[in-house]
């Protein structure tokens, strides 16, 4: 895949590491910073419109306040953030003012990419940045959020900005170049992936952990941000970000592994239900469900073998077969206490146990959404270090 998939492309979303930006002992890596700026202000004067999710706020605010130990407290952790973002946003000001730049902060919370009135909102505010000219910097509001509400990783962060915004390409800046069969710190013949044409169960598998203690993700969030991206009709590239001028780089033909999009992405109303990022529960569907889905047809109460999670009409659950593989996302059309009673039953049998009309199908078709999964990935290959 050559580099024109960033050269080209004329909404990007960019997604910083906080390992890429923020060093544990001397805190904010200026310099870096500055030749990421550099590169993002070429796209946009080249006529793109570049979005940034920057990681970054807990790590330099521990640095500022001299927290140190492998792991924080919830209420430390909130408080670096709270420091640690004023420092972050100036900085991302500051640099991009160089280049008569403005940059606008955006704070999300699980809430406002799940919720949908909140997530039209958010979409709002960022398309009008966009036309005022405006570069927007955004990042999980950790002040606030909490284990229980939290994306935990801003890779998938950036993907659901992606995919909410439309953008044409999604890169991960990382301290890796890209995606390996295996680990290639620990598995010495890893072959590079250059190019995946679908992220299977194959590909999922190659996933290892985090590299760093500053990194919440690792390979396995990322692919769970390709997953959400390319549903959604955007590429993705994972490239190293330990370079200078990492977006230069990748438009000068240096490694990293692309992800196509889909040849038939989700759009409108349905992007935001396969982007759904924590599905409120889960209903397990026999073969013949599966293959009525498949089909383009709706989830009947018949087809339903089980039913698990506390949901309420209108939640995001997902669709899963007898051996645990998702197929389908979609807004259920009961309450889960329901759900769990018909469950397996004819829809002339439903009224009869829940004593009032029924509906006719458990998820409807115009609310459901297809997983991008199946078959073997095409992928192109090569040696670690070629």
């Amino acid at each position: 895949m050559s580099a024109t998939a960033l050269s080209s492309a004329r909404r990007v979303v960019v997604k910083v590491g906080s390992a890429l930006l923020v060093d544990r002992k001397t805190g904010l890596k200026q310099d870096w910073l500055a030749a990421l700026v550099d590169d993002i202000c070429a796209l946009t004067k080249g006529g793109a419109e570049v979005m940034v999710v920057s990681s970054g706020a807990i790590a330099l605010g521990r640095t500022i306040l001299g927290l140190s130990g492998p792991q924080l407290k919830l209420e430390e952790s909130q408080a670096a953030a709270s420091v640690g973002q004023i420092a972050l946003a100036s900085a991302w000001s500051r640099e991009l003012a160089r280049h008569d730049a403005v940059s606008g902060q955006v704070l999300v919370t699980l809430g406002d990419t799940e919720e949908r009135r909140r997530y039209l909102n958010v979409r709002a505010t960022i398309s009008t940045l966009f036309k005022l000219n405006a570069v927007p910097v955004i990042n999980e509001n950790d002040t606030v959020a909490t284990s229980e509400i939290r994306y935990g990783d801003n890779d998938r962060l950036a993907a659901r900005m992606a995919t909410m915004m439309s953008a044409d390409l999604l890169v991960l800046l990382s301290d890796i170049d890209g995606l390996y069969t295996s680990p290639p710190d620990t598995v010495e013949n890893a072959s590079f992936i250059l190019h995946v044409e679908q992220i299977t169960p194959e590909i999922e598998a190659m996933a290892g952990a985090a590299r760093s203690e500053l990194s919440r993700g690792g390979m396995r969030t990322k692919l769970d941000a390709g997953k959400i991206a390319t549903a959604a009709g955007t590429a993705m590239i994972i490239a190293s970000g330990t370079r200078l001028n990492p977006l230069a780089a990748i438009n000068k033909g240096e490694r990293f592994t692309y992800f196509a999009p889909s040849a038939q992405p989700v759009k409108g109303y349905k992007t935001w239900i396969a982007g759904n990022l924590e599905p409120a529960g889960r209903l397990v569907v026999d073969a013949g469900a599966a293959a009525a889905l498949a089909s383009g047809k709706s989830l009947l109460p018949a087809g339903v073998k089980s039913v698990s999670g506390a949901f309420t009409r209108g939640d995001t659950v997902a669709i899963v077969t007898t051996d645990s593989r998702e197929v389908a996302r979609g807004l259920v059309a009961y309450d889960a206490s329901d759900a769990v009673k018909i469950a397996g039953l004819k829809t002339s049998a439903i009224a009869g146990v829940l004593g009032y009309e029924a509906r006719g199908a458990m998820v409807h078709r115009d609310d459901l959404v297809m997983s991008r999964t199946g078959g073997r990935s095409k992928v192109e290959t090569g040696r670690a270090g070629e």
